[in-house]
């Protein structure tokens, strides 16, 4: 399993922001399970915790909005 997966996670998240990494988890786990490692993958992975990252942080915004 990659390393980089455990930041991917949303099992442990309040629902609300379950909502916004479960797809970005799957998505994570299907290419790690369908790309050969390497660079490219883990640099791959790097962004799609970042990308996670920010849409948690738009989505906290918007709750604090209402």
């Amino acid at each position: 399993m990659n390393r980089l997966l455990k930041w991917l996670r949303h099992d442990h998240l309040p629902p609300h922001l379950q909502a916004v990494v479960q797809p970005i988890d799957q998505l994570a786990q299907q290419l790690d399970a369908d790309l050969a490692g390497g660079p490219e993958k883990t640099a791959g992975m790097r962004k799609l915790i970042e990308a996670k990252d920010c849409f948690v942080r738009a989505r906290i915004e918007q709750d604090e909005e209402v």
